[in-house]
Order: structure tokens, then C-alpha cells, then sequence
């Protein structure tokens, strides 16, 4: 591996930015602090977090509360007006976000053509964190309703373990009055989330005995079968070494 002085400070940066835009969900400061630590470099790491941290937070849909408390700003490509700016369409105001503090220092009023159409805004419901686009199909009277789920998990005991899971699926219903397709495309979302939230649980469940092991490596270089049957009894000094006969 290169010396850490052979790198030069574009490749310094680029590693950095996969380290934070890989942090897991709501731990980029975490990570920011360590890798500033480790890395210094104050130029590399300042270009890294700015490049990184939008992205991080935009993919993250992170939720920023207003500097007036009036609410909370979703951060997202959705309600992105401009490099720093977002959309809040509820209180019908523009935030000024800092992305690497992820905080909110300014907010204005927002103009009338930065917001939806008073016909869009009657149908407007609910706040989830997965994805969901629906599109009006006047001529047949139907909405087509299309759902984007990414769920992410850190789990520490004994181990250091990350989840990143993805989903898409698809349904539609008949276009109603604002009110009716509020409860039906609501009812909708809930059956498609729940049902996804249910198989991962399933998964999750079997992730002692099937995954985690499928993680390791079948055979280690003494060609020997690792003992599952029998890990509770092991030292990492004496036992292991006495049972894969190495070390010797």
C-alpha cells in the first residue's frame, strides 16, 4: 500500500469522500471527525466534506429544522432549488441550508413561481422518509403511484454490521376528490411499506445462522472447516490456534 505522502491531494480527497458519503445513516459527523483526524489535511478534507456532505444529505433525506421553528426543511433533489436552497412547500418558504454544519442559517418567503400549482397543493399528504411519485392520468382517471424504499441500519454487539436495502414497486387508484385519494394513496403507501418492512424483518431473523456466515471465507489457508458448533468454547490465543493447527 502507498505511503500516505506518495498520495497526492485529489486522491487524498477522493478517499475521503468515499468514506463519508459511505457513513452510515445519520453518522457523517461522526466519521467526518475521525477522518479529519487521520487525514491531515485540512484542503483535502474541506474539498471532500463539500462535495460529500450535499449528496450524503440529499440521499439521506435529512430533515433540518427552520431558523424561525416554524418546521423542518426536507432535504432532497425533489425540493432542491439551488445549491444551498430548498423548498419547505408547508410553511411555503425557501431555507438556506449549510450542508457540512446541517443546519439552516436563512429563510425566506418563496416566490410564487418556485411553488406548485394551487391545484397540485390540494393533493398534497402525509411525510415519508421513502420515496414515493405520483403521476395524474387525467384521460383515464386513475393515479398511477410508483415507490422507491431504501433502508438503512448500523447495528453494533459484538460486531459492527450495516444494512442498505433497496425496494420498487408499483400500483395505482381511481382519481377521486383531494380528500379520498389522500386516504387511498395513504393506504397504499402503508401496505407497500409494511410489507417490505415485514420481509426484512423475516431476513433479519435468519441472519445468525445463514448470512453472516456465508460472510466468511469457507476454508482459511489451513484448508480446515471453522468450527460454528463450537465458537462459544474458543480463545482467540489457545483454542483457535490449538483447533486450525496453526501457529505451531
Amino acid at each position: 500500500m502507498a505511503d500516505e505522502d506518495d498520495l497526492s491531494e485529489k486522491q487524498k480527497k477522493e478517499i475521503a469522500k468515499w468514506f463519508l458519503l459511505n457513513s452510515p445513516a445519520g453518522e457523517i459527523k461522526y466519521v467526518a471527525k475521525d477522518l479529519r483526524s487521520v487525514l491531515n489535511d485540512d484542503n483535502a478534507y474541506n474539498m471532500a466534506a463539500s462535495e460529500a456532505f450535499p449528496l450524503y444529505n440529499k440521499s439521506h433525506l435529512m430533515c433540518l429544522q427552520l431558523p424561525d421553528r416554524s418546521g423542518d426543511v426536507l432535504i432532497s433533489s425533489f425540493s432542491e432549488l439551488d445549491e444551498n436552497e430548498y423548498l419547505d412547500p408547508r410553511t411555503a418558504q425557501v431555507a438556506t441550508v449549510d450542508h457540512v454544519k446541517q443546519v439552516c442559517t436563512e429563510v425566506r418567503p418563496a416566490a410564487d413561481e418556485e411553488l406548485s400549482s394551487p391545484y397540485i397543493e390540494e393533493y398534497r399528504n402525509g411525510s415519508w422518509r421513502s420515496i414515493w411519485n405520483i403521476e395524474f392520468k387525467d384521460e383515464i382517471q386513475r393515479l398511477e403511484i410508483r415507490g422507491r424504499l431504501q433502508v438503512g441500519a448500523h447495528y453494533f454487539e459484538e460486531g459492527n454490521v450495516q444494512l442498505d436495502a433497496k425496494h420498487e414497486c408499483e400500483d395505482s387508484t381511481i382519481f377521486q376528490s383531494p380528500e379520498d385519494c389522500a386516504f387511498s394513496v395513504a393506504n397504499i403507501i402503508r401496505h407497500h411499506e409494511t410489507e417490505y418492512l415485514t420481509s426484512l424483518e423475516a431476513a433479519y431473523s435468519n441472519l445468525p445462522d445463514t448470512t453472516f456466515k456465508d460472510l466468511r471465507r469457507k476454508l482459511p489457508v489451513t484448508r480446515t472447516l471453522f468450527p460454528w458448533h463450537n465458537t462459544l468454547q474458543f480463545s482467540l490465543t489457545r483454542d483457535i490456534t490449538k483447533e486450525l493447527g496453526i501457529g505451531k
